[in-house]
């Protein structure tokens, strides 16, 4: 089994606050820390068969322009997901199965370019999505319990999905066995790995009681499994998967310092940092009332994302 990182997007940064104030509340951490972001997705090559963990960002979807509000950056676009796919030898045609952690655009941005292949997602993103056909699978983890998750599904020898609602309704985990190592590709059950590691859940949830019992699992899991931690919004998870570093949660690894961020001046239109929708003024949101036309500073103060629902502080200018 090879595990690869599909990398396109480098050099962000996420607050303190952003990457660990779901219960307590941001307020209880420092806006000022800062620790490293991008976006990446993966790949798991058995040997027979090709296998996508989450399918990147639409090709159209805006850079974002932080500033001193910002709460997550992804960073500088590196190149579309499809191009750093095919940097690592793969063609959407070798694909047949695409694992979905969960529902947000940055994980399910090119589905489409994968007509072959089938789609394994939680029931419920799948019914958000309106995700319909014949290749989509809802998942019902009818193969029982996986160690101490009560419920999982083996999609190929060695990988496993399960469930692990949280941080959406529909929400999940894989796990590939290699070589005495479990690979857990997690999405977002933490943003950042220092959040796994302080065991804080980040302010994006559906159902914070249910985030935190999967977190609670989780890190049960790891206490007693050799597992490599592969995030999605860090460095962090390549760089564990480069060194094939397991998790020792006594011994957290090192916060290295944010990198250098590219600013470049702003389109007018903003995007929701939690599920990937872009308000554009010149369209506006007319099924909620809002002529095109207007300025995103000029939406009510109790507009949300039509989405995902969130106000209109989880939005950065793009």
């Amino acid at each position: 089994m090879k595990i690869h990182a599909v990398k396109f997007y480098e050099n962000g940064f996420m607050t303190q606050p952003f990457a660990m104030g779901g219960e307590e509340g941001p307020e209880k951490f420092d806006p000022q820390v800062k620790y490293r972001s991008c976006l990446q997705n993966y790949v798991i090559d058995t040997g027979s068969e090709i296998i996508l963990v989450d399918t990147g960002l639409p090709d159209e979807f805006p850079d974002t322009v932080p500033d001193e509000k910002t709460t997550i950056h992804l960073g500088t676009r590196i190149k579309n997901y499809l191009d750093a796919l095919a940097d690592l030898g793969y063609k959407p045609e070798q694909v047949s199965k695409i694992l979905v952690t969960h529902k947000h655009e940055d994980h399910t941005g090119k589905l489409d370019a994968f007509p072959q292949a089938k789609i394994y997602i939680g029931a419920e993103d799948a019914e958000a999505m309106k995700l319909e056909g014949e290749r989509v699978v809802r998942l019902g983890y009818n193969d029982g319990a996986y160690y101490n998750f009560p419920a999982a599904q083996k999609v190929a020898e060695g990988v496993y999905i399960i469930e692990a609602k949280g941080h959406t309704k529909g929400n999940s985990i894989i796990i590939a066995e290699s070589d005495g190592l479990f690979f857990m590709f997690h999405g977002d059950v933490t943003y950042t790995d220092e959040a796994l590691y302080e065991n804080k859940l980040s302010v994006v949830y559906e159902d914070k009681e249910a985030a935190r019992q999967t977190l609670d699992r989780v890190r049960e899991f790891i206490a007693h499994h050799p597992t490599v931690y592969l995030s999605t919004h860090t460095p962090l998870g390549y760089e564990n998967l480069e060194a094939l570093r397991v998790v020792d949660l006594a011994k957290p690894t090192e916060t290295l310092p944010v990198g250098e961020i590219a600013y470049k001046t702003a389109t007018g239109k903003f995007v929701c940092s939690v599920c990937g929708y872009v308000y554009d003024p010149e369209k506006g949101d007319p099924d909620r009332g809002v002529p095109a036309g207007t300025a995103f500073e000029d939406l009510p103060a109790d507009w949300k994302c039509p989405r995902c629902r969130q106000g209109k502080e989880k939005f950065n200018r793009a």
